[in-house]
């Protein structure tokens, strides 16, 4: 039993540190946000390069330098024809690489897409609405560990990601629940925020799965080692890139102009 919180204190340290440096970009919006932004999204590029050829760093630097510059003017420039930047890198990636093209292209689009949301969900619907759709990531994966490494029970996708397991993934959508009902009752957003709320908890947690399913089909254990307890920045966002997209999707179809709170 002891072994199932090994990694309990450099996680927790680790959470405690980017929830700090976190908070601090989405409160302050602007360019400071639009730069964590760019720098987290970069580095998701590059690992995503290094699980995929690891021999060659340099052109995974590269790559990352690229995905600064191609989305720090896509937030400039906020036009249809500049969106189809995101295609620039990975194309790229995907001619520099012997296998696995189609999967670096799909991710980097990916995550280049989510990253470009999340500027632009701050932007336009402000600090409480990309701050719920945070809360409700974040204590989804809470809810889900403690109650995944307390209650254990069925896998949920055992193939995919063995540790995740039935009870973790609906203590996870409890959490979002509770986290929408705590924001009807300190917003302006009705009942429908909880359902939404569950909605987008799945969508963090298709995320977390579409990365273990990466990880598996390359065979490691982490995205990289930079973040102690979590390995790699794309082991720690890609909740929110599944919440992301998810969003974005939802905005583009009903054509949202914002939400209410």
């Amino acid at each position: 039993m002891a072994s199932n919180w090994d990694d309990l204190k450099p996680r927790v340290l680790s959470a405690i540190a980017m929830t700090i440096i976190g908070a601090f970009g989405v409160i302050a919006g602007g360019i400071w946000f639009q730069m964590l932004v760019v720098f987290v999204t970069a580095v998701m590029v590059w690992e995503l390069w290094m699980m995929i050829r690891s021999d060659e760093p340099t052109k995974g630097m590269l790559l990352a330098a690229l995905v600064a510059s191609v989305l720090s003017g896509q937030i400039a420039d906020g036009t249809s024809l500049g969106l189809l930047l995101f295609f620039v890198v990975p194309i790229i990636g995907a001619t520099q690489l012997k296998k696995e093209q189609v999967t670096f292209f799909v991710f980097a689009l990916a995550i280049q897409v989510a990253g470009w949301g999340l500027v632009h969900f701050r932007m336009d619907y402000g600090f409480v609405w990309l701050l719920w759709m945070m809360s409700v990531v974040i204590v989804t994966d809470i809810f889900g560990y403690f109650a995944g490494r307390t209650l254990g029970g069925p896998k949920f996708w055992p193939k995919i990601s063995p540790k995740k397991t039935w009870s973790g993934t609906v203590a996870g959508w409890i959490g979002a629940a509770v986290v929408g009902y705590i924001f009807t009752i300190f917003t302006n957003a009705g009942l429908w925020i909880i359902v939404i709320s569950m909605v987008i908890s799945f969508a963090g947690q298709m995320g977390d799965i579409g990365e273990s399913a990466l990880k598996r089909r390359m065979g490691v254990k982490d995205s990289s080692t930079l973040i102690p307890g979590h390995g790699g920045l794309f082991d720690r966002f890609d909740a929110v890139l599944g919440a992301a997209l998810f969003l974005l999707l939802i905005a583009s179809v009903f054509n949202v102009p914002g939400v209410a709170f």
